[in-house]
């Protein structure tokens, strides 16, 4: 039963990997769950659980993805753009900072998906017009899509699943976070300098001039609206899922009015399917949390907050997702650890699965996107290139953003 539960996760992985004529992912993992239900794998009571435990993430996610949507329509990416071209200046160094700190706010805003789905042609196509090199750009835009997405619970699928196991409020979770968040992106910037030095050469030929967009004020007070709502939200026992749908209500009924958009677009903006392979995979990957191997993963995992044992769990979170997909992986630790886990040690796990995707293609399906994403903006990645960066990064972002959060975990329990 144990090698089914297995055989199950990992049919589901490679179909979403390999996507064969661009089916959905549901296409797979509905009948693994069928078969892990018959099979008695997995429980009607276990399934039912997974699915209800699984629906406010979901719900978040479809309103996070249609905000994305109307963002994009009411020109808050191509004024983006504009100023990325105005603020590089004609410098591609200058250029990379700039995206980088787009990225990252993007993605802690809007989640990852936004950064790799719009933001990412919006850089390739700012750099083809500053005359320089895309690469360096759009590789930023699809590790920061990871690397940035540990600052709020909203800001990945893999923090809301986790968000509730920490126990901690939205604004204590960024607090703590923030550290992490902010090592981490600098350390990559550092890194991304001195990996790209070559590519990162000052054009010869001065671009065209263009006139900027105007700033899309009223979608950019929305948005921001909708980020203090995210922040008060615990204190008045909102989830973070119908914040993000009141945000994308007011934004939607905004850009209806404006001709912006259409209802058509908006719906298609949920990602219906694959919102549904997200509440379905909870169940196929039951299968195996509920097994040996869950229990074995789980009399192995550290239980305290030093230093090696948060190290530890983010090494081990990190090769875990980048076997099984970030998400599986996610859902897999957690309940490995059980109820009753240090906060802290939830936390760094988180590092673990979002900063440990940018090692290989399969990691997060971020990346799976963004390589969608970059072919078809005319830069498409290179595996070697790719490889080479993510040797070079992910094992030093990794260990500085786990030094920031014990540093965190240190000075606090020191305080108290």
């Amino acid at each position: 039963m144990t090698v089914l539960a297995v055989a199950l996760v990992a049919a589901v992985l490679v179909f979403a990997v390999v996507r064969p004529r661009r089916l959905p992912e549901i296409v797979a993992a509905a009948p693994a769950a069928v078969v892990a239900l018959a099979t008695g794998l997995v429980t009607p009571a276990q399934a039912w659980d997974e699915v209800t435990a699984m629906a406010p993430t979901v719900g978040f996610l479809a309103a996070i993805l249609v905000l994305a949507h109307l963002a994009d329509a009411m020109g808050v990416f191509t004024w983006i753009a504009a100023r990325l071209r105005r603020g590089a200046r004609g410098d591609p160094k200058r250029l990379l900072t700039l995206v980088f700190g787009a990225a990252a706010l993007t993605t802690a805003v809007l989640s990852l998906d936004a950064t790799v789905v719009l933001l990412t042609p919006a850089v390739i196509a700012t750099a083809r017009s500053l005359r320089m090199d895309p690469r360096p750009h759009s590789y930023a835009s699809a590790h920061l899509s990871n690397t940035a997405s540990t600052l709020l619970p909203v800001s990945n699928l893999t923090n809301l699943i986790a968000f509730s196991a920490t126990g901690l409020s939205f604004l204590h979770f960024a607090a703590v976070m923030a550290l992490p968040w902010a090592v981490a992106i600098i350390v990559e910037l550092i890194l991304f300098r001195i990996f790209f030095r070559r590519h990162l050469v000052r054009p010869d030929a001065d671009p065209e001039p263009t006139r900027d967009p105007p700033a899309p004020t009223v979608a950019l007070s929305i948005i921001a609206a909708t980020l203090v709502g995210f922040a008060v939200s615990g204190f008045v026992g909102v989830a973070p899922g119908w914040v993000a749908a009141a945000g994308a209500i007011v934004l939607g009924v905004v850009a209806l009015r404006d001709g912006r958009t259409d209802f058509g677009r908006i719906v298609y903006s949920v990602d219906v399917w694959f919102c549904a392979f997200v509440l379905v995979l909870g169940v196929v990957v039951a299968g195996v949390a509920n097994g040996p191997i869950g229990d074995w993963i789980g009399a192995r995992l550290p239980t305290d907050t030093s230093f090696v044992a948060l190290l530890t769990m983010a090494v081990v979170a990190a090769v875990a997702a980048n076997l099984v997909n970030n998400l599986p992986a996610t859902l897999l630790l957690l309940a490995a650890l059980g109820p009753h886990a240090p906060a802290t040690l939830v936390l760094a796990m988180l590092l673990g699965v979002n900063l440990g995707p940018n090692l290989t293609y399969v990691g997060s399906l971020a990346i799976m996107l963004w390589r969608r994403v970059a072919a078809r903006a005319g830069s498409p990645a290179d595996l070697r290139t790719f490889t080479v960066l993510a040797l070079v990064t992910t094992p030093l972002t990794l260990l500085a953003a786990v030094v920031a959060l014990w540093a965190c975990e240190y000075f606090l329990t020191a305080g108290g």
